[in-house]
């Protein structure tokens, strides 16, 4: 017998050898049948996976992210039998599941078009009503090689397993085989609900030296009903697309002079800078300082630094005098320098450095996305130097500030604790010391958090911080990382409280993130109405007629000098056409003024939000519109 601890706490025992999805069977119906994968000490795993010693199992559904990855790697398998189905001789290539879905790359006789999808999703729709056994089957390399005799790119991708002498690790669903590692659903019955959304191409490998591939993306899920209020999010997010809105509301531009560099414009350096003016009065009030660094250092910092080794690929370099440079692509060692100029004891301790950096990282131009994806951006970045035993109470304070700032603007968010990755710097017990030190101040505070195995940076584990937005989208921008690793490197000091040299320890953290990235995110989850305090243009002035006008400019002259930014529509246009333009640029106020307001010295007021806002006198309005730029309200 095997003892296996379930996620409740509790422990059972099975004869060894059970699969996990006898124990979800055991468990409930229920549970079997939603089951998806599972996940055996921390690792997913197919349900059809044998348990032979001790262990922590969990039974993952489609509500957790290894079920649904284990739902739609099997829905891409599907999408590729369909294809092959009705497109024989197609060669295939990857078939991934990615954050929302799944992809499969093809390379049939003729590209594949949207209109090809419908006939696919058909098609796939009735494999999912064979309800096909899915089949793991382990393999030599020979063997394998002669099941995908005619599909070259499998051949391609196994030829280092081969070379390795690995047994290799096949997928079969009727008539289809497939070289995957897994982990997929039993059989291919509870794909209910699918929708192939496009056609596109793809390089393989992703580099154009290689041929063009066809890629059809798509999702899945359990029950239509699930499907259906997926799509219509993406509508609502197609509404969103921050670089739609961005343009119509004249906020930033993206130019092919300079791809992945965005430009701000008037209106986007307003929104950004009042983001900016926000950062610094609350980190004033936190006790940070703010520095500045050189966009530019050269190479024997950044080997120093670790992200020479590690990060090269994606650093910006040029030589000058015959010295190589990198331009930052982060900002923490040009902070270890400043902390560096000069002399610190205990008692300065913790010193919190804070700055908006502008950094550069060059990533693939298939990758760049409007903000959300860009080569050039600011971090919102701060580091903190302490003593290990202040580390617990900084982080405690960090996501209070953190949580502080997202509350703010309407945002749920969730947390998760990433740990040491293959590629790493330091000793073990470091890392399980700034592990343990995460998890302790979470524990304290109470806050709910998960586990990502392996996917801390480079020098240390961090929590990272997913927004929810208003359509319920999750966006990665907050993170604290501590760091033991740095500070070693750079031997950096402080003396303590015996007079002796220690070793201070140092905490990595963004709140906004990259600030050009949280502008994206902003623009979709307000959808571009942007509450007033934020809102680049907060009143516009509508006079009803010519003889309106000088009253119009009296009242932005009183606006402006509060501090408000304020536009008249002096047009010769109709006062709804007026109106109807306030309203598509989204702007909070408008303020119409005809023969009646100019007699009373009022203006009527229409809301953004509402059709009619009353009618007020100047300084009322005033008041009422200071008092919601003040508070920051929503």
């Amino acid at each position: 017998m095997i003892k296996v601890w379930l996620k409740d706490g509790s422990m059972r025992e099975y004869e060894a050898g059970t699969t996990v999805a006898e124990v979800a069977k055991s468990l409930g119906m229920g549970l079997y049948k939603a089951a998806c994968a599972g996940r055996v000490n921390g690792e997913a795993c197919d349900l059809r996976t044998p348990l032979t010693a001790d262990c922590k199992l969990e039974i993952c559904t489609f509500d957790d992210p290894d079920g649904r990855h284990a739902f739609w790697h099997t829905s891409s398998h599907i999408l590729a039998q369909a294809v092959l189905r009705l497109f024989p001789g197609t060669k295939f290539a990857i078939g991934p599941a990615i954050d929302n879905g799944f992809y499969y790359d093809f390379d049939p006789a003729t590209p594949f078009t949207n209109e090809d999808l419908p006939a696919i999703e058909a098609e796939m729709k009735k494999i999912v009503k064979e309800a096909l056994p899915v089949e793991r089957i382990l393999v030599d390399a020979a063997e394998a090689q002669n099941l995908l005799k005619d599909q070259p790119y499998k051949l391609e991708l196994l030829q280092k397993h081969a070379d390795a002498g690995e047994q290799i690790s096949l997928y079969t669903q009727g008539e289809f085989i497939d070289l995957c590692a897994g982990p997929h659903l039993m059989d291919t019955a509870p794909v209910k609900a699918i929708k192939l959304t496009s056609a596109t191409g793809a390089y393989w490998h992703g580099d154009s030296n290689l041929p063009m591939l066809s890629r059809i993306y798509g999702t899945a899920y359990p029950k239509q009903s699930e499907l259906d209020a997926y799509l219509v999010m993406l509508e609502e997010a197609k509404k969103r697309d921050h670089r739609k809105l961005g343009k119509d509301l004249h906020l930033f531009a993206l130019l092919e002079e300079g791809p992945g560099f965005p430009f701000f414009l008037p209106n986007g350096m307003v929104l950004k800078n009042e983001l900016l003016a926000y950062w610094r009065e609350i980190h004033r009030k936190a006790g940070y300082s703010e520095i500045s660094t050189p966009i530019m250092l050269n190479r024997t910092l950044w080997e120093r630094s670790g992200h020479w080794g590690h990060y090269k690929n994606n650093m910006y370099t040029t030589t000058i005098d015959e010295t190589e440079f990198a331009i930052k692509p982060m900002n923490c060692p040009g902070s270890i320098l400043v902390y560096k100029t000069q002399p610190h004891s205990y008692r300065d301790l913790p010193l919190r450095l804070g700055e908006l950096g502008l950094v550069h990282r060059h990533e693939l131009s298939g990758a760049l996305h409007g903000l959300m994806r860009v080569r050039s951006f600011t971090q919102d970045d701060a580091h903190i130097y302490m003593m290990p035993s202040q580390i617990k109470e900084e982080i405690i304070r960090v996501v209070k500030l953190i949580d502080e700032v997202y509350s703010l603007f309407g945002f749920e968010y969730k947390i998760e604790l990433s740990t040491m990755p293959e590629d790493h710097m330091g000793e073990l017990a470091d890392w399980e010391a700034a592990t343990d030190a995460l998890r302790g101040a979470m524990d304290e505070l109470g806050r709910s958090y998960t586990i990502n195995e392996g996917d801390g940076a480079f020098y240390g584990p961090k929590l990272d911080f997913h927004l929810v937005d208003a359509i319920g989208r999750t966006w990665q921008c907050g993170t604290i990382q501590l760091d033991f690793q740095l500070p070693e490197r750079f031997e950096m000091e402080y003396t303590g409280e015996d007079g002796q040299k220690h070793r201070p320890v140092m905490i990595h953290r963004v709140v906004f993130g990259s600030v050009e990235r949280f502008i994206g995110i902003l623009i979709e989850h307000f959808a571009g109405a942007f509450p007033a305090w934020l809102a680049p243009v907060q009143v516009m002035l509508v006079p009803i007629s010519e003889g309106h006008h000088e009253y119009a400019q009296q009242v932005k002259a009183r606006l402006e000098a509060e501090g408000l930014r304020v536009e008249a529509d002096l047009r010769n246009e109709k006062m709804g056409y007026k109106i109807r333009e306030a309203q598509l640029q989204k702007i909070p106020y408008m303020l119409v003024m005809g023969d009646k307001e100019v007699a009373d010295g009022t203006v009527a007021v229409r809301a953004r939000k509402e059709e009619k806002g009353g009618v007020k006198t100047v300084d009322d309005f005033i008041s009422s519109i200071m008092e919601e730029i003040y508070s920051r309200s929503l």
